[in-house]
């Protein structure tokens, strides 16, 4: 499989404009990969969630200014770090670990842009996802502001307004399915379930897309005027496993996320989920993985700054 992605991915960015490249640091910094996989391994092993907010990481850096490391950003005022729609946003200190170590084994080579992009694979492959080469060659950006991230993609969104967040940077609608299953790993907190759960509109009440068997279990988990920081698996029974259960979750009504839940709504992304359990899957149909990691990696892709248009930053909370 991994030898089939390179070949895939060989073509694919050769085909982009040479923005990004595989092996990009062999000769200058041949030890990179491994340092920032070994860093990664330790964050996972110290906490298992880990993976989930190094995944999660990659995607809010992406959809902002681009693949940029403007979301490192923190020593400047209202840096993008502090937007709303980054709340809960971790992994910082991560990334910043691998780049004390990388400054240390070849200073001034790879940037935290790149780092970001690294660790999210590696993070992927520690919950048994699917290893890939990763296209590298990302500098950072020199701009961070808080305002810039008014537009991230929200668990209450419509699903039209979903999709067309994802057109804006140049995804599409299987790209959302893909990106949204990333949610097969992680938590999230009971804040982000209120609405769904006591407040849904229109009526009031619950949402009705939740199953009835599954919604007292959600109310459980977070009662109306419980701990709005309680946290709970976005997976049900399979969080700790990067795999297509969730999809399966979404098909039937036992979707944790509002946002979710409304993939099963639209023709076209109701589809794609479909097409990962017909009849000739697993042997004949489409690879969730696979699919998965051509989504990723065109996320990877967004907004690139190479050359003149970025930076290598020395520390990746702030500019040079």
């Amino acid at each position: 499989m991994a030898f089939v992605l390179a070949l895939f991915l060989s073509f694919l960015i050769g085909f982009s404009q040479g923005k990004l490249k595989l092996g990009f640091y062999s000769e200058t910094c041949p030890a990179a990969e491994s340092i920032i996989r070994s860093t990664v391994r330790n964050a996972v092993f110290a906490d298992p969630n880990m993976a989930a907010v190094l995944l999660r990481l990659h995607f809010h850096d992406c959809f902002v200014e681009g693949c940029d490391g403007s979301i490192l950003i923190n020593n400047v005022p209202d840096p993008e770090r502090q937007a709303f729609g980054h709340q809960g946003v971790r992994g910082f200190d991560v990334i910043d670990k691998a780049k004390t170590q990388l400054e240390t084994a070849c200073p001034g080579v790879v940037s935290c842009a790149d780092i970001v992009a690294l660790a999210a694979r590696d993070a992927i492959v520690m919950t048994n996802g699917p290893d890939y080469p990763v296209p590298t060659g990302r500098r950072d950006g020199r701009v961070s502001n808080k305002s810039l991230a008014s537009e991230m993609p929200d668990v209450s969104d419509s699903i039209e307004k979903l999709k067309a967040k994802f057109f804006d940077k140049g995804l599409t609608e299987k790209d959302l399915v893909l990106l949204s299953a990333a949610h097969t790993i992680g938590t999230t907190a009971c804040f982000f379930m209120t609405h769904r759960l006591f407040n849904f509109i229109p009526g009031g009440g619950s949402d009705p897309d939740i199953n009835p068997s599954f919604l007292p279990e959600l109310q459980q988990k977070c009662p109306q005027t419980g701990d709005p920081n309680v946290r709970l698996p976005m997976d049900e029974g399979s969080e700790q496993t990067f795999d297509k259960h969730i999809l399966q979750n979404i098909k039937d009504g036992f979707a944790v996320l509002e946002s979710d839940a409304r993939l099963n709504e639209d023709l076209v992304t109701k589809s794609v989920i479909d097409s990962y359990f017909g009849v000739l899957n697993p042997l004949f149909g489409p690879s969730f993985e696979a699919d998965f990691v051509q989504s990723v990696i065109k996320m990877g892709q967004i907004g690139v700054k190479t050359d003149l248009l970025g930076e290598i930053r020395k520390k990746c909370s702030s500019f040079n």
